[in-house]
């Protein structure tokens, strides 16, 4: 019997998939990584009894980064990013172990299925899984075939089934060209991104943003928001006159008539049109058409289309409106939500789809009068070939999706049955005065058949006040005549609906990264999200462009990012070669960013009018071991210290609060310590301002605190306030926080753990000596005399947090509550107590777990 194994997208997809093929008679398990689970039944295969195995990955399974030194910041002049830095493809999530899992699962099969999602990218994440799965399945015989894709565009029986019936093979053009757009966006993006967030950085002390970013596709993306902006600012309004006329066909009901020359700009010329019409009592019918007009019904919804109106009518964000499409597609509501197509093949069972939605209130007469009086073709959109248009495929109660998730169900639903739908027809009457010399005209409408816009209603024809009856030669009494005086009014603020537009029109981005590029500008703070879902740029968004625009347009323009997207499309195709396209496009933008690099000094003209330096930014905090004069903590993302005397900055963990600690100062280069907090209920540690950026040990890394220093003696280091090993993460140490008597407490310094302890004490202190159970230092605690846990007067007691007795009830693990993911947090060894008693500076820390005490603490969160 032959074993398959069969991967999808997500743990959800792998499991509506695995039910529908197995008929429900399966069975599961968790896989080892402990977010996939793997589905197993048996069944026939190429005619042939199998055994399945379905499991999944969680999007990619590997990213692409720089290796060794080209990642660090500091080590590497960010031009060599273009060409000398070597790249390799890293596990997207190590803390998965996806490909171990994968390997585990693969070793022994014969035949392998992808059901990764049917777009460039899902064809990329195919060739990922077959890396890692290849070398521990079984060899093939001979030209026997292993490799299986399986094409599908929903979660339903029919399209499962029909994809299992009709397998191919995966696309190795399309995943190329989705290399080459990670490799591009990698080394444009860093190279650019890293020289000027270091220049600019190292300036200006106000800039707020915790990194300068530079993106092939996002830079347009802000570039269309600022060129919209420059037309409100440069905007000069003009005053034009409006003759307006108001005629009465009956005693008590007036007609407000529309000018036929609109408007002018010339005040006396507006007056004298006036003079010539004030003198007319009646307004004359010069004619009256009637024609029947038609509305069409909307072309059938693709990815880009739905975006538009989720920002435009629903209020969500492009990025926020996608993961809900993703989840309704990966609970089986809706078809695949990335598409380009608005057209449905011949094939599509229009009718079916319709039948769904027969019993939902909201639009069950609709459907069931369109059952009933048959379906209308939609009307012929663009065909990409990819996936048909995003198609509402089983129905759904409000109560079921909730929220966000029913509003843009609904809309899907709603858009999906007017394709269906009659085409809105309406009866427009136009009647055409003459008042003295001057035309006037007034139109009228009457809906003879609403078609589509039953169940799109925002659709509909206004109502309007309804038109007298006459004809030619009539005359009506003129109410009134006058002249308005009006300003010409700036355009407004792009909306996110505009902007996707523009991005579509322009070829900035995919169907799938639109709302990833938008969202990017957003968070960057390069723009701010006004009511009405306006982009606003900012300062510092206003400044990049124009700063691009000085030095080089097309850094910031669509057009050369738009010739790429082409290039990529033809690899795909396999019409362009792979490393041609790479190395040529790599090419011009290596010189561009020289160009740029020596030419800086025009955008910094630019930032020096809105933005402060860094001498003149912050407050005064704690004294340079250098110079001894005060350091300015600056605030403003991403937070520092920076001395002006000695013109050095020191960069800070961020996402918390930083003020001065006791004054106490670093024994190795006198820098005062600072104490840094992520607030009452999270971790707090002590830290030397120049020690964080320049480690002073070998087996110390950039961006660690006094709570991970390796220093023998120091009383803040790790040697002297290291209790015992972390009882979560690998290599983590369990860290005395010495400020946070009287509820004392000790944190991880690898990750967010916090072990609350001795609540009423005086004093808590670290002991030289370590246990002899589990080689935890022991802790010397002088409690409070009135609430002491200690039997009679005692309040002094020296023991083991996790073996004694005596504290075993005092201590509480949880969480650290944090606003954000800590910073890169410490790596590498972690070295404090050794074994034995007594201290072992610099020895590895790796105490034994007593089997109850640390299983309880460690259970606590599984």
């Amino acid at each position: 019997m032959k074993t398959i194994l069969m991967v999808a997208e997500k743990p959800s997809l792998a499991q509506s998939i695995a039910k529908i093929l197995s008929r429900g008679n399966m069975s599961s398990r968790k896989g080892l990584n402990g977010a996939c689970s793997v589905h197993e039944y048996t069944g026939s295969f190429t005619g042939q009894s199998a055994h399945f195995k379905m499991t999944s990955v969680c999007g990619h399974v590997m990213t692409l980064d720089f290796i060794g030194k080209y990642n660090s910041w500091d080590k590497v002049d960010p031009a060599e990013l273009f060409s000398k830095a070597p790249t390799e493809k890293k596990e997207a999530n190590p803390k998965l172990a996806m490909v171990k899992f994968l390997q585990v699962e693969g070793r022994g099969c014969d035949c392998i299925v992808l059901w990764l999602d049917c777009d460039k990218e899902g064809e990329n994440i195919c060739f990922e899984v077959l890396d890692a799965v290849l070398p521990v399945m079984n060899k093939p015989r001979g030209s026997e075939k292993t490799i299986y894709r399986a094409k599908f565009s929903s979660i339903t029986d029919t399209d499962i089934c029909n994809a299992m019936n009709h397998l191919g093979e995966p696309n190795r053009n399309e995943a190329l060209s989705v290399d080459a757009r990670q490799e591009l966006d990698l080394r444009i993006g860093c190279a650019f991104t890293r020289f000027q967030t270091k220049y600019f950085q190292g300036k200006y002390g106000n800039l707020d943003s915790s990194l300068i970013s530079f993106g092939p596709c996002q830079t347009p993306t802000l570039g269309f928001c600022v060129e919209r902006h420059d037309k409100i600012q440069s905007f000069k309004p003009e005053t034009y006159w409006v003759l307006q006329a108001k005629v009465n066909p009956e005693k008590e009901s007036s007609l407000t008539l529309d000018w036929d020359r609109v408007r002018v700009f010339d005040r006396e010329v507006a007056q004298m049109f006036l003079n010539m019409t004030k003198t007319a009592k009646e307004a004359k019918v010069e004619s009256v058409s009637k024609k029947e007009k038609v509305k069409q019904r909307p072309l059938a919804l693709n990815t880009v289309e739905m975006l538009r109106v989720a920002s435009a009518a629903l209020g969500m964000g492009p990025q926020h409106a996608m993961q809900i499409a993703e989840r309704l597609y990966t609970q089986g509501y809706i078809s695949y939500p990335r598409t380009e197509t608005t057209h449905y093949p011949e094939n599509f069972d229009l009718k079916g789809c319709l039948r769904q939605q027969a019993n939902n209130p909201y639009w069950a007469d609709t459907v069931k009068a369109l059952l009933s009086e048959g379906v209308n073709r939609p009307r012929k959109g663009h065909d990409a070939g990819d996936h048909p248009p995003i198609t509402p495929m089983r129905a759904a109660t409000e109560a079921e999706l909730g929220g966000d998730g029913w509003r843009l169900y609904e809309y899907i639903t709603r858009h999906f049955i007017a394709t269906v739908s009659a085409d809105c027809k309406y009866l427009q009457t136009t009647i055409s005065f003459s008042i003295g010399p001057e035309r006037f005209t007034c139109i009228g409408k009457v809906v003879t058949s609403p078609g589509f816009t039953e169940v799109m209603p925002w659709h509909s024809i206004p109502l309007e006040e309804s038109l007298p009856h006459c004809e030619k030669g009539d005359l009506f009494p003129v109410g009134e005549i006058k002249l308005l005086e009006k300003q010409t009014s700036p355009p407004d603020y792009l909306t996110e609906a505009e902007l996707i537009t523009l991005m579509e029109k322009h070829g900035i981005g995919t169907d799938a990264s639109i709302p990833v590029h938008i969202n990017n500008i957003c968070q960057r703070n390069y723009v701010t999200v006004e009511s009405g879902r306006r982009l606003k740029p900012t300062n510092l968004g206003i400044v990049l462009v124009h700063g691009y625009y000085k030095i080089d347009a097309e850094l910031v323009l669509p057009t050369i990012r738009s010739a790429v997207e082409k290039q990529l499309n033809l690899i795909a195709l396999g019409k362009a070669n792979y490393h041609q396209v790479l190395e040529h496009t790599l090419d011009i933008f290596k010189r561009k960013f020289h160009y740029f690099v020596d030419s800086i000094a025009g955008m910094d003209e630019l930032m020096e009018v809105s933005f402060s330096p860094l001498a003149a930014t912050g407050k005064p905090l704690s004294r340079c071991g250098k110079c001894h004069r005060f350091m300015k903590y600056i605030q403003a993302k991403p937070s520092r210290l920076h001395c002006s005397h000695c013109d050095d900055t020191y960069s800070l963990p961020q996402n918390g609060t930083i003020k001065l600690y006791k004054e106490l100062r670093c024994p190795l280069d006198d820098f005062e310590l600072v104490l840094w907090s992520s607030g009452s209920r999270g971790k707090s540690y002590p830290l030397c301002p120049y020690c964080y950026n320049h480690p002073p040990f070998r087996d110390m890394k950039k961006g660690m605190g006094c709570n991970e220093c390796t220093h023998p003696t120091c009383q803040h280091s790790l040697g002297m306030l290291g209790i015992g090993q972390c009882v979560e993460c690998e290599g983590g140490v369990l860290v005395l926080d010495p400020t946070s008597g009287p509820k004392w407490k000790m944190a991880c310094n690898k990750c967010n753990v916090i072990v609350h302890f001795f609540e009423n004490a005086h004093k808590v202190r670290v002991s030289p000596e370590t246990c002899d159970s589990c080689e935890a230092a022991l802790v010397a605690v002088d409690f409070n005399k009135a609430r002491s846990p200690l039997p009679g007067d005692q309040t002094q007691h020296s023991g083991c947090v996790f073996c004694d007795p005596v504290f075993q009830d005092l201590v509480e693990l949880k969480h650290a509550a944090m606003r954000h993911p800590m910073h890169r947090g410490g790596q590498g060894r972690r070295q404090g107590r050794g074994r034995g008693k007594g201290r072992r500076p610099g020895g590895r820390l790796n105490p034994k777990k007593p089997k109850d005490k640390m299983a309880a603490l460690a259970a606590y969160f599984v």
